[in-house]
């Protein structure tokens, strides 16, 4: 091997370090609630700004990869190395938490810049959208009381990955929110939620050991089968409900977004006879649950 092959092959093996601190398999959780904000939008508006939807599609990843990169910096000296879920670089000494946290810094600061353009489009709101939205990923696992720490995670994503990514972006492309884009981004933050959970239930035994109080530590695993049910079934019952017309949108019925109901039912009963040691796969189920929702209502929409 020659020093032009022996340095290509650092570089991959680098590039494959950075993409698994920033776990690219969680970033369509950012996608999905921006594609489908958009799809409402130019359903009901009869237009969209292209270029408006990239960047906001930027910067939420920017979000998501800055979120999961200070997370794994932050959980350096906690983690333990028998941990069931994927490795995180920074524990096993694979990169250096230091240069970890300066990339999700990095990736904070683009987002942030990429903001002021938004702020420009659409004023105060989206401003404060975005200010909480990096404060909350840089706090999610740093601060005093770190929330990834807490019982209010799930809600910190149904907050940010469901109502502020879908209201965000529909308000960016019309000007307005209404109750259907509220809707949307319930039904597109709930599972995304349930990610969370799974991923929490997994790591119980460690984040106890860590002194942490996430809401699957304080619920057990068996009653958080229960709210991981509720959380994966809840945006059919959005669907199908007499809410504010959400089921039906001039004339275009989401029925095909029901195709899905079966594997959420599977879903949540795998969470509740699977051994933990188990959970790795229904988590990446469960974040597929999350977009192909997203996805067939985009569908159903623009049909």
């Amino acid at each position: 091997m020659n020093a032009l092959q022996a340095s290509m092959r650092r570089a991959g093996e680098g590039a494959r370090l950075w993409l698994m601190a920033m776990r690219p398999r969680t970033l369509t959780i950012a996608l999905a609630p921006v594609i489908l904000g958009t799809t409402l939008a130019w359903v009901e508006a009869g237009r969209v700004d292209a270029v408006l939807f990239a960047v906001i599609m930027l910067a939420a990843v920017l979000i998501q990869a800055g979120t999961n990169l200070h997370n794994d910096a932050a959980d350096a000296a906690s983690d333990c190395h028998d941990r069931l879920g994927p490795p995180r670089v920074s524990a096993q000494g694979l990169l250096a938490a230091r240069d970890v946290r300066r990339a999700a810094w990095a990736a904070f600061g683009l987002a942030a810049l990429l903001g002021l353009w938004l702020v420009w489009k659409g004023g105060l709101p989206i401003l404060l959208i975005g200010l909480l939205s990096i404060a909350a990923g840089a706090a999610y696992s740093a601060g005093p009381r770190p929330i990834s720490h807490s019982p209010f995670g799930e809600l910190f994503v149904i907050a940010f990955f469901g109502l502020a990514a879908v209201g965000g972006t529909y308000y960016l492309q019309t000007g307005t929110v209404t109750a259907r884009a509220v809707a949307a981004g319930l039904i597109c933050g709930l599972p995304a939620a349930a990610v969370l959970l799974v991923n929490n239930t997994r790591d119980t035994i460690q984040d106890m050991a860590a002194g942490r109080a996430t809401l699957a530590i304080r619920l057990g695993k068996r009653r958080a089968g229960l709210v991981y049910a509720f959380l994966v079934l809840a945006p059919y019952v959005i669907l199908a409900g007499p809410w504010p017309g959400f089921e039906s949108l001039s004339g275009r019925i989401l029925w095909p977004v029901f195709l899905t109901l079966p594997y959420a039912l599977w879903l949540a009963w795998q969470f509740r006879v699977r051994p933990v040691g188990h959970f790795n796969l229904l988590l990446v189920n469960t974040a597929k649950l999350q977009f192909a929702i997203a996805a067939l209502m985009c569908l159903s929409l623009v049909q």
